[in-house]
């Protein structure tokens, strides 16, 4: 009988290489507009050459027009985060939690064996967000549903080089998990900073979400955009990021277990 692995990854046959620094332009992972008020860029999951990462389901930017939204819906097995980069997305669900999420602000929802929300742009301006779903840990599949949200505020933050890091996932995140990997987003608008490394057992996602710059691995200065992809193993050479003059540089560093050959 076939084995099932909560954290197996799956990846296109010939999309990654064996080397401890790869670099994806936006381009080669899929954008989709199935309705005309959805428009989302799939770096994990959906029809992207990455269609599992470790147990991370999916990692995407959806933007939704407004007035329009995800109506109520079912999930089951899953913990699922949304970290807000513009405009103000409103959320409901079946455990009496509601409210509204506004850039900067991450929320997590469990779902336990099952749950259903919706997510509504209730505004007159378009919201755009990072949505993040991960298999629970098996160990955590009988918890009741539930949902949790931090600000700005309550989320820690650190400088690395001239960057400042927010902890969201793991670490010294308020956030409460009940999945294996670490997150962070960083913002940059002068100066330097660094990837900083996966640690053993670790492999690193990098997803830039705005701005563009460049990194710099060994001799080659490679340039950014926003939605480029950036892959790394714990034996990287160091990574020098640095944004483009007049640019704000915003990325999340995903530390997953080991999805690299």
């Amino acid at each position: 009988m076939a084995t099932f692995s909560l954290q197996e990854t799956l990846i296109e046959p010939g999309f990654t290489r064996s080397a401890s620094f790869q670099h994806f332009p936006a381009k080669a992972f899929p954008v989709i507009h199935p309705v005309h008020w959805l428009n989302s860029h799939f770096a994990v999951g959906g029809w992207s050459p990455l269609q599992r990462l470790s147990g991370m389901l999916t990692a995407h930017m959806t933007r939704i027009a407004p007035h329009n939204g995800f109506t109520w819906h079912p999930h089951r097995g899953l913990e699922i985060y949304t970290w807000v980069l513009e405009g103000t997305i409103y959320h409901e669900d079946t455990t009496g939690g509601k409210g509204e999420i506004r850039p900067g602000e991450i929320q997590r929802m469990f779902s336990g064996d099952y749950i259903e929300h919706m997510e509504m742009n209730n505004t007159d301006d378009p919201v755009r967000v990072i949505q993040i779903w991960f298999i629970a840990d098996r160990h955590h599949r009988g918890i009741e549903p539930h949902y949790q949200q931090a600000g700005r505020d309550l989320l820690v933050a650190r400088s690395v080089g001239d960057a400042t890091v927010y902890s969201l996932i793991g670490d010294d995140s308020p956030m409460d998990q009940h999945m294996t990997g670490r997150l962070s987003a960083a913002s940059i608008s002068n100066g330097k900073t660094h990837l900083e490394a996966p640690r053993e057992g670790e492999d690193l996602f990098v997803y830039v979400t705005d701005g563009a710059g460049t990194a710099q691995h060994n001799d080659e200065n490679i340039a950014l955009a926003q939605y480029d992809v950036i892959l790394a193993k714990p034996d990287v050479a160091p990574v020098t990021i640095q944004p483009a003059p007049g640019e704000t540089l915003h990325f999340m560093s995903f530390y997953l277990p080991s999805f690299l050959d």
